[in-house]
């Protein structure tokens, strides 16, 4: 969950979220459909900013549930002194924070911000992204896994910290990519301490200007790949010239998601089925999962 904390009218400070296609911000003080594991969030984010009102920057605060508690990054609020880094260090110890960081560098760790995924646990690095609930995500990786049963070796593509791939380990070899080295080193690290996993492979890479080509896929059985908004059109030009067997399409975005797809189509794939999951409670919004074979 991210908050954002502006001055308004008058140098009020407001924190809550974004009004609907505006910068304006809706203050709130609760809300009534907040995970559980999210409780304490608002008052420390108005504890957070209020303290960062002087500089006049707009913030986002970041908050994650984690096993260790909440896990809080900001940024925005530039460059501070000591003395409102141990103001800070302050907040976040009154308000019992995991971990409070400020553009991913370290105010205080109470509790290392770990979360489980299957049976790995992954210490989070700062300002990681997950899916917006757990629930939503198990059923996602539930979809998934289900899409490459039998495979000997996953591909994942766009892997984040591993919320496929970690699970995927337990039946496939798996080789994980993203352009996030911190994610990609929490992977990593989760991967090889965690007892009875097949081997995970995690590596560094921008697959927008840098797709797996077609002879770097020949190796996997099926590739998953869970792209931001903006889609993995270069990607999916690649494994439409492929002779991957099957391919997994996560998405949060069916205008990009119907992009690629074409480009899977035009390359001799056919769509099996497309599962929609809606865990974005009062909006729009929707994930999905599609399969597609030759």
């Amino acid at each position: 969950m991210t908050l954002h904390a502006r001055l308004g009218t008058h140098d009020v400070l407001k924190v809550g979220y974004a009004a609907a296609s505006s910068h304006d911000i809706v203050p709130i003080d609760r809300c009534p459909i907040l995970d559980p594991a999210l409780e304490g969030a608002l008052d420390a984010a108005w504890a957070i900013a209020e303290p960062l009102k002087p500089t006049g920057k707009p913030l986002d605060i970041q908050f994650t549930a984690t096993d260790g508690g909440l896990d809080v990054d900001v940024r925005g609020s530039g460059r501070l002194a000591a003395a409102m880094i141990a103001t800070l260090s302050r907040v976040a110890e009154q308000h019992r924070l995991a971990r409070l960081t400020r553009h991913g560098e370290l105010v205080l760790l109470r509790n290392p911000p770990m979360i489980t995924v299957g049976s790995a646990h992954v210490t989070l690095p700062p300002g990681s992204f997950l899916q917006a609930t757990v629930a939503g995500e198990e059923a996602l990786a539930a979809l998934v896994s289900n899409h490459c049963r039998g495979a000997k070796h996953v591909a994942d593509l766009f892997c984040g910290v591993g919320p496929f791939a970690l699970r995927l380990a337990e039946k496939s070899r798996v080789s994980a990519f993203d352009n996030d080295a911190g994610s990609v080193a929490a992977l990593q690290k989760a991967a090889g301490t965690t007892p009875r996993l097949k081997p995970v492979k995690a590596e560094t890479r921008d697959l927008f200007r840098r797709p797996l080509m077609v002879q770097e896929l020949r190796d996997f059985d099926v590739v998953v790949f869970d792209p931001p908004r903006q889609g993995a059109q270069v990607q999916a030009q690649q494994l439409a010239s492929s002779k991957v067997g099957a391919i997994v399409a996560v998405s949060c975005n069916v205008a990009t998601f119907a992009r690629d797809a074409r480009i899977l189509i035009d390359g001799g794939y056919r769509i099996e089925g497309v599962s929609p999951l809606d865990q974005f409670r009062y909006s729009p919004h929707v994930e999905l999962v599609a399969k597609f074979t030759r």
